[in-house]
């Protein structure tokens, strides 16, 4: 019984490092991937750099346990109701507004709109400005109402993918709210097939012309 006992330990103490060391081994990439983002800033202060990196990372680490527990009870549920998976998606989303909102208040604290901005630009790979670039060149004759909804939808889709826990759905946010831009622009009478084949075009002349 002993030896039994003494098995059981050393098994669930080995368990327990390597937990451990994934879990340092996370905090590391996080904190690397945070100060990352944070340079793109140039902050002349090193003590405001820590600070920042350090709330940065702490949102990733957040959003990690978010999710892994959100995984976890999941599949705790012994009953897999739709009703029951509702309510736990709107915890979730509840959980994730608080988290959200309480960050970019201490973000707030330390930075400017425009950095914060850059932030969340860092968060998401940059795909709100290269995918608003890439409408106004695939489509010069934007009007300022449809630039404005353009950007408004964006950033709604930046807001949203901040707080995904995988680059496939904060990409995929990005995805739903083009398709939903794409829609609009066809409703004003854009032809978007032929938009984007007359932009690629473009882009391989001006290739060849360098």
């Amino acid at each position: 019984m002993k030896r039994l006992l003494f098995v059981f330990w050393v098994v669930a103490t080995t368990a327990l490092g390597q937990a451990n060391d994934k879990e340092i081994a996370y905090e590391q990439v996080v904190m690397q991937r945070a100060q990352k983002i944070v340079a793109a800033l140039q902050l002349p202060d090193s003590a405001q750099f820590k600070r920042v990196s350090h709330r940065v990372a702490k949102q990733y680490l957040d959003l990690n346990t978010l999710h892994e527990g959100v995984k976890a009870a999941k599949k705790t549920l012994t009953d897999p109701s739709e009703e029951k998976t509702k309510q736990l998606e709107a915890e979730t989303n509840a959980q994730l507004g608080q988290l959200h909102k309480n960050y970019l208040a201490d973000l707030a604290k330390e930075l400017t709109p425009a950095q914060v901005d850059q932030v969340k630009d860092g968060m998401t790979y940059g795909v709100l400005p290269k995918t608003y670039r890439g409408y106004q060149e695939m489509l010069p004759d934007l009007t300022e109402t449809q630039k404005v909804q353009i950007l408004t939808w964006l950033t709604e889709a930046r807001e949203l993918a901040m707080d995904a826990d995988t680059s496939e759905k904060k990409h995929a946010w990005f995805g739903k709210y083009k398709g939903k831009i794409n829609n609009y622009l066809s409703a004003q009478g854009i032809d978007m097939k032929k938009a984007g084949q007359d932009w690629e075009k473009r882009i391989k002349e001006a290739k060849n012309k360098s």
